[in-house]
């Protein structure tokens, strides 16, 4: 696994049971966040090249090892990016609104993301959240921890709602995609349960 903050994952992959992440996440985030982890979660100015690392699973990485995504001169996105689209519109749009621009009940995620590192993004989504007297009425976000849905593809929904906020990604279907690699599908499978 490379990413140790990540910790909910199975092999450094995807989750092989949504039940126990929860109680992994619980842990992972009482490890302490790298100094820098912050400052590689802003940007780099335009024309700076920010430093990536993919892995066999077709994930893009920053340095610190929070997910990110990779947007080709062309347009061509990650898979990452491309499934986060499909599986936010899936899951989470109805709250949230069309590409993250949220709606009269819940917040907009292509704002909240600006500032939400991954670990928080990862907590709100597993165990849920209240914001209680805000505005005329109570705000709830609900647990997705037991989710499938949701949990075995929490880096990429992360990923799409991360481009959205960084202005990355426009508010349309990205017409181009890299493939899904062949161990991203096995574990997906691992994740649901399915033979492979």
């Amino acid at each position: 696994m490379k990413n140790p903050v990540r910790g909910w994952l199975v092999s450094g992959i995807l989750p092989a049971s949504a039940g126990v992440s929860a109680l992994v996440l619980a842990t992972t985030l009482l490890m302490p966040i790298p100094s820098h982890a912050q400052e590689a979660a802003t940007p780099a100015p335009a024309g700076e090249p920010v430093a990536k690392e993919k892995d066999d699973l077709g994930e893009y990485t920053l340095p610190d090892g929070t997910p990110t995504y990779n947007i080709g001169k062309d347009g061509t996105v990650d898979w990452y990016t491309y499934s986060g689209y499909r599986r936010y519109h899936a899951e989470c749009h109805v709250c949230h609104g069309p590409d993250g621009m949220g709606s009269t009940y819940a917040p907009a995620l292509a704002d909240s993301l600006k500032t939400m590192t991954y670990e928080q993004f990862m907590e709100t989504v597993v165990n849920g959240k209240k914001n209680i007297g805000v505005g005329t009425a109570d705000q709830v976000m609900p647990s997705f921890g037991e989710n499938k849905n949701v949990m075995c593809y929490l880096d990429d929904i992360y990923i799409y709602l991360k481009a959205r906020a960084d202005g990355a990604l426009g508010r349309v279907r990205p017409s181009k995609r890299e493939d899904k690699s062949n161990a991203y599908k096995e574990n997906e499978d691992q994740c649901f349960g399915r033979a492979g």
